[in-house]
C-alpha cells in the first residue's frame, strides 16, 4: 500500500487519482455561485480577487472571464502547473500555502469548496484565517465556503464504492477527534493505493471564535450557492461573508 504522508493533502491532491475521483464536480453550479457572489458583493469590473486554495483553477478562470483580475494559489504543484496554461495578464497562478499571507492585498479573498481545516496543527488553521484578514484591502471582502458539518455528520455515509474511468474507489467515512475522515482505497494497473482526507469539523461557532481572535467582522451567513439563509440542520453549505 502507498500511504498518504502526515500532511495528507500534499500527496493526495498531487495525484491524478484525486482529479479522477472528483471529475464530476459541477462546473455549472460553481459558476452560478460565482455569479451570485459577485453580484451580492457588488464587485466592480477589474476588481482584484485572490482564489485561495484554487486547485486546478476552475473558479479563477471563470472569475477572470467575468472581467476580474484574479490570482489563484494552491499548495499542489501539479494543480498549479495545470492551471498555468490559462494565465493571461489578469490571471496568475502560484504555489502557496494559505497559512502564510500573500505579499499583496485584494478587493476580495475567496476560499471555496471546503478548502480550509486541513492542517493537523491547530496553529496553522488559525494562521490561515489570520492570513486571509491580512490579504483583504480596506473595505474589501472575505468569503469562506465550507461544508455544513452538522448536516454532513448527521448524514454521513459510512462506506460506498464509486467506479470512475475504470477505477473502483472504496470509500469509508468517520468522525474522529474533531475531524471528518474519508479513507480511499483503490487499485490501478496492479498497484494498490490508500489515501485519507482529513478535514477539521468547523462549526459556525468555531469560525466565530477564530474571527474574534483575528479581528474579523462576520457580515452575512448563507446556507447554499443561491445565497439563501443558513440553517444549521438543513443547509448544505456554511458560507461566511466577512470584512
Amino acid at each position: 500500500m502507498e500511504l498518504a504522508a502526515n500532511r495528507w493533502f500534499s500527496s493526495w491532491f498531487d495525484t491524478p487519482y484525486y482529479h479522477i475521483l472528483y471529475k464530476n464536480r459541477g462546473d455549472e453550479e460553481a459558476q452560478q455561485f460565482m455569479q451570485n457572489l459577485i453580484t451580492f458583493l457588488k464587485l466592480p469590473q477589474g476588481a482584484s480577487i485572490l482564489d485561495l486554495a484554487c486547485g486546478k483553477g476552475r473558479h479563477s478562470v471563470y472569475l477572470n472571464k467575468l472581467g476580474f483580475d484574479v490570482t489563484g494559489v494552491d499548495l499542489s504543484v501539479n494543480s498549479i502547473a495545470y492551471a498555468k496554461q490559462f494565465e493571461n495578464e489578469n490571471l496568475h497562478f502560484h504555489t502557496h500555502c494559505m497559512c502564510k499571507p500573500m505579499d499583496e492585498q485584494y478587493d476580495a479573498v475567496f476560499n471555496l469548496f471546503t478548502s480550509l481545516g486541513y492542517f493537523e496543527d491547530e496553529k496553522e488553521n488559525r494562521e490561515s484565517i489570520l492570513s486571509i484578514k491580512k490579504e483583504i484591502k480596506e473595505g474589501g471582502w472575505g468569503v469562506i465556503d465550507f461544508m455544513n458539518v452538522v448536516k454532513v455528520i448527521d448524514n454521513l455515509v459510512p462506506s460506498e464504492v464509486k467506479t470512475v474511468q475504470g477505477i473502483t474507489f472504496n470509500i469509508t467515512r468517520k468522525v474522529e477527534n474533531g475531524y471528518i475522515v474519508k479513507d480511499i482505497e483503490f487499485e490501478d494497473e496492479g498497484e494498490e493505493y490508500a489515501y485519507s482526507e482529513k478535514v477539521k469539523a468547523f462549526t459556525l461557532e468555531n469560525f466565530l471564535y477564530y474571527f474574534e481572535k483575528a479581528g474579523i467582522e462576520l457580515v452575512h451567513t448563507f446556507g447554499n450557492y443561491n445565497l439563501q439563509p443558513y440553517d444549521k440542520i438543513k443547509s448544505d453549505r456554511l458560507i461566511l461573508v466577512f470584512k
